[in-house]
């Protein structure tokens, strides 16, 4: 069984067996314990142990008994003068490109581009609106089958971009970047060796993270099969994975997607943890007294639209915000004007808690909000 090793020697690439299906992936390969972090034929393993992985032409294929592609890279490449070289690179990618280029930003096909359940340090998660791809995450279906299972978790961008983890159907929503951080995700932001960066501009909408310890380069973001994010660091010392959880299923209800129903926010400080916002009556307070929440806040008086004024809730996050209008060019002030002069606008806030310009318009129900401790928005939500 011959593999491919990285620059360094972190990482590996090679086939590998669970239960009876054989399948080409990279895996450290220093460790004590096994650990995959990239499958290329999870939808489509071989058989046995019959397998090669060759340059085609202009493609990378797999193939399995019998000569039989079972998997293959699409690329296009424009001058074919010059070999195409496959290589594993020091960072975990696996790459396709031109002999004489080494450019990372001209790579006919890479890895990263096509993540399995895994973050690693550089990889992106969001869009390359360059070449039309959505980089996610899709858990393995169990512990030792390597297929897509239900859990995704994925970039969304209706209005603002936001990430999702999805089953059958959303479970949990992370709010924005807020100029700081996602105000969605906890303690692990602040493990001082991790650096994280979002950026949003014509070419992408992407997540990605680094390391500052180099002495431990072994960390990655990992999507379990039972729905959880999990951070995952090596302890060499232990020779075990260190794991801090990201997001849903924590142990707080507040990460449940729309678990307080619209118009009431989540505080997990609370008891009940469902609170309607001021100004605002449980619709059925019966319901209400049961902790039954699929209910929802309704106004103790009616917008009058030309003499509304605003109610401002400290460290939130913002809404659900598919009926929500962002302007980047403005800051807080405008926002309120532009909020007022829409009888529609039901809130607003600045897209960044650190005061510069950003403006985001919610103009539908207020659906999916939660209170923190630090780091949230300041949302002014529209009173009578």
């Amino acid at each position: 069984n011959r593999t491919l090793v990285s620059p360094g020697t972190h990482f590996e690439l090679g086939f590998f067996r669970t239960i009876s299906r054989w399948y080409l992936g990279i895996w450290y390969k220093k460790l004590s314990e096994r650990t995959y972090v990239w499958v290329a034929n999870r939808a489509h393993p071989l058989s046995n142990s019959i397998g090669t992985l060759k340059i085609s032409g202009n493609k990378l294929v797999n193939l399995g008994q019998s000569n039989k592609s079972v998997w293959w890279t699409n690329i296009t490449r424009g001058n074919e003068s010059s070999p195409v070289v496959a290589e594993s690179s020091a960072n975990g990618n696996f790459v396709m490109r031109d002999s004489n280029n080494n450019k990372s930003s001209e790579y006919f096909w890479q890895s990263f581009d096509y993540p399995t359940d895994t973050l690693l340090p550089e990889m992106k998660l969001g869009y390359d609106l360059r070449k039309g791809l959505n980089r996610f995450l899709a858990s393995w279906r169990s512990s030792d089958d390597p297929s897509s299972g239900d859990p995704l978790y994925k970039l969304e961008t209706r209005r603002i971009p936001e990430f999702y983890l999805h089953g059958i159907f959303p479970m949990h929503r992370q709010a924005l970047w807020n100029g700081i951080r996602f105000s969605g995700i906890p303690e692990d932001q602040k493990l001082s060796y991790v650096v994280y960066n979002f950026t949003e501009n014509r070419e992408e909408v992407a997540y990605t993270f680094r390391m500052t310890n180099n002495n431990n380069p072994y960390s990655r973001l990992t999507l379990s099969y039972s729905g959880y994010i999990e951070r995952h660091t090596w302890n060499p010392s232990l020779g075990i994975w260190n794991r801090w959880f990201w997001s849903f299923p924590l142990d707080s209800q507040c990460d449940v997607y729309r678990m307080c129903g619209p118009y009431p926010y989540c505080d997990v400080n609370t008891s009940p943890i469902c609170n309607c916002i001021q100004g605002f009556n449980p619709s059925n307070v019966e319901q209400w007294d049961l902790k039954s929440w699929s209910g929802r806040c309704i106004r103790r008086t009616r917008l009058s639209c030309s003499r509304d004024g605003f109610t401002r809730m400290k460290n939130m996050t913002l809404p659900e915000t598919t009926m929500a209008i962002v302007d980047r060019s403005i800051g807080v002030k405008e926002c309120e004007k532009r909020c007022l002069s829409d009888c529609n606008c039901t809130a607003f806030a600045n897209a960044d808690i650190n005061g510069g310009t950003g403006c985001v318009i919610v103009t539908g129900e207020l659906e999916d909000i939660r209170n923190y401790a630090a780091h949230g928005h300041d949302l002014y939500v529209r009173l009578a």
